[in-house]
């Protein structure tokens, strides 16, 4: 059996603008290859929830695990919650213990708890909260869908309290291979190393150094002794090749 799979939704008008650069999906993915559990799809939507909630019907259903950035703070446009409620068929309210933690964070910071900010504790009827201890506003879990923030240091708080809950498998190992010559010249000899080794992953990436025109030759495995050995042979193929 294979590692299992996740998905991911970056929700927010704002990505899709280029007006912020998610850096939610790198932290993510990097995160879940070292738990062993793959990335296998990504969706970015907009701030519609008819819009969200396609996008997480369908990765629940093809991933073990979904993973939600944006759109859950105080404002007119935060509705993840609204929409992982309808994409469950579920109500969504305000509930005691996430109003509590707002409460004991904003009397601290001599806030009030407006009703804007009452927004935040929000929750799909059944989901359990994931802790958020750098702004206290929590996200939450229901079912395989975890929801969280879009801003990066909340977003990585949260993903660190999640990611132990949950069942990996083998970490994914990377290895790269430097080859300064360009993709035509390595394709046909890196598609016979491809055809025999089935159990790995290759990747092959051109890049310009100077006057250089070169491939970057990336492999992936579970086995690095499997991966030690096709990287052995390419670099016997192409002298001068070294690893990265």
């Amino acid at each position: 059996m294979g590692n299992p799979t996740a998905g991911m939704v970056v929700i927010g008008d704002e990505i899709l603008s280029g007006r912020t650069r998610d850096a939610n999906m790198h932290h993510l993915a990097g995160r879940l290859t070292a738990a062993g559990i793959d990335l296998a799809e990504v969706r970015v939507v907009p701030d519609v929830q008819a819009r969200i909630v396609a996008a997480l019907n369908a990765l629940r259903e093809s991933c073990d695990h979904v993973f939600t950035s944006g759109g859950i703070g105080p404002t007119h446009d935060d509705i993840t919650a609204d929409a992982v409620a309808a994409a469950f068929g579920v109500g969504v309210d305000v509930r005691a213990d996430a109003r509590a933690i707002l409460a004991e964070h904003y009397a601290k910071t001599g806030r009030d708890l407006n009703a804007a900010r009452l927004r935040m504790a929000r929750i799909p009827d059944g989901a359990a909260l994931i802790e958020n201890p750098v702004s206290a506003a929590p996200g939450f879990s229901l079912g395989n869908v975890h929801v969280m923030a879009g801003v990066p240091s909340v977003f990585e708080a949260m993903v660190a309290s999640v990611l132990p809950t949950l069942t990996g498998g083998a970490p994914l190992i990377s290895r790269t291979l430097r080859v300064d010559e360009p993709e035509g010249e390595v394709a046909a000899v890196l598609n016979g190393v491809v055809g025999d080794h089935a159990d790995l992953s290759f990747g092959s990436y051109p890049f310009i150094a100077g006057q250089v025109y070169g491939t970057r030759i990336v492999i992936r495995g579970t086995d690095d002794a499997r991966i030690g050995a096709a990287l052995a042979v390419l670099a016997a193929k192409f002298p001068g090749a070294v690893e990265e």
